[in-house]
């Protein structure tokens, strides 16, 4: 990731997300927006204001409640510290002449977030993002708290077909049919004050987005899958999807051994740097990278003497405080249990793939993407497949909606109870 390009939505990738329920999202567009057209519905040059104060926060989320929706981005960085840090909120109200602000709570220093938090908990106005993920971690971490109803608009372009990891400027140039300004695209947002370039720049973030959550949210609403991007919805609205325990957190270092004695100093390793990071707000590679703890995992220093030899560990870990904690679960990781110890995932290594009917499920997943208009990895991944082929059925995506619109099928496939056939470039399901 670029320097100071960890806020803003512009290119982020969408998160390979798991079938769950209890998403509240309404369709309320008064006026549903024709496609292709010519001109865009919103102007660029209305006026914005930035807001620094709690009352004045409040008065906008007053007026925000009386609308059907509310779009709404973050700026924010996270290259210095664990958790990110907030510098910018841009809102926008609907309609050519709705007004945008910019809440800067850095300028404001002394302002409240609460009316905003207010604002999500109404359940009269849908809250609208692009790529939300990271933005509702934010928020989450801050005030305990999620935008309810939303709306993500990245989710709901790829149920609309505009491909797996479709960006906002993609959005922006095919719906709203306008160019964005990349000038400001590299801003260190938490830099004051602001320049005119990079105001407009983050409004644009929420300006464009209204016309695109009313296209996609008509288009949804006429193919009826508004309880597909519901589903998805329900993961970026659960808790767990932002809970990181420091016991949990050798999950996500990558390593080929299988040794149990191993893995138990890599699980303690990487719950002291988990722990140490959340408590004092620093990056996790700060304390040392995945690289250096794998070598400490190997190594196993028992003094500082021999932590000093490693030649992965940067400056920072070497510090005192630091380095007795990596010394102290090295200790606990080598004097581990073994019933205790962490036992390797090697279920898919063990899958008895069917190659041929791996690459059937293939060939059936690319038609039913194309026919729904569905991006094919939002429906099952490559892996999804493959434990199919296996004979697992304890995949996602033979569970919800993913089930009426391609594992269903899938199972008849496995079964013999279908078959495909081409004619042409087309790929045709054929009952048996």
């Amino acid at each position: 990731m670029p320097p100071f390009e960890a806020g803003g939505h512009g290119g982020a990738a969408a998160p390979r997300l798991s079938p769950a329920a209890g998403a509240l999202f309404p369709f309320r567009v008064k006026q549903p927006i024709a496609d292709g057209r010519d001109e865009p519905a919103f102007s660029e040059s209305q006026p914005m204001r930035t807001i620094t104060t709690t009352e004045d926060l409040a008065a906008f989320c007053a007026t925000a409640k009386t609308h059907d929706y509310v779009t709404i981005d973050t700026e924010f960085l996270r290259e210095r510290t664990f958790w990110s840090k907030l510098c910018l909120i841009q809102m926008a109200l609907p309609g050519k002449d709705g007004e945008a602000v910019l809440v800067d709570p850095i300028e404001g220093h002394a302002m409240s977030l609460e009316p905003l938090y207010d604002l999500f908990r109404h359940i009269g106005t849908v809250k609208v993002f692009h790529a939300a993920r990271q933005d509702l971690e934010i928020f989450f971490v801050e005030g305990n708290v999620f935008p309810v109803p939303l709306f993500d608009t990245q989710i709901a372009a790829m149920v609309c077909g505009f491909g797996e990891q479709v960006g906002y400027e993609t959005l922006v140039k095919k719906i709203a049919k306008a160019d964005l300004d990349k000038t400001s695209r590299f801003t260190d947002w938490s830099r004051r004050p602001l320049t005119q370039a990079q105001a407009e720049y983050a409004v644009a973030d929420v300006t464009h987005l209204r016309q695109i959550y009313e296209w996609l949210s008509t288009q949804i609403a006429k193919n009826s899958r508004q309880s597909w991007v519901a589903e998805e919805l329900g993961v970026l609205l659960d808790p767990e999807t932002y809970t990181t325990r420091p016991e949990e957190a050798w999950l996500r270092i990558k390593t080929r051994t299988t040794s149990g004695r191993f893995l138990a100093v890599v699980k303690e390793l990487a719950r002291f740097r988990e722990s140490y990071c959340q408590a004092h707000n620093i990056p996790r590679a700060r304390v040392m990278k995945d690289d250096a703890l794998l070598e400490l995992a190997s190594t196993r220093p028992t003094s500082q003497e021999e932590l000093g030899r490693s030649r992965l560990l940067m400056r920072e870990g070497r510090k005192p405080e630091i380095a007795d904690g990596i010394i102290a679960a090295v200790k606990a990781g080598m004097e581990m249990r073994p019933e205790d110890m962490p036992k390797p995932d090697i279920s898919r290594e063990q899958l008895q793939v069917n190659p041929a009917l791996a690459d059937l499920l293939r060939v059936l997943l690319k038609a039913k993407s194309e026919s729904l208009g569905v991006a094919a990895r939002l429906i099952a991944s490559s892996s999804d497949l493959d434990a199919i082929a296996a004979g697992q059925r304890d995949v996602p995506t033979l569970t919800g909606w993913r089930a009426e619109a391609f594992g269903d099928d899938a199972l008849r496939l496995c079964r013999g109870e279908i078959a495909l056939s081409a004619k042409g470039s087309e790929v045709r399901v054929v009952r048996l």
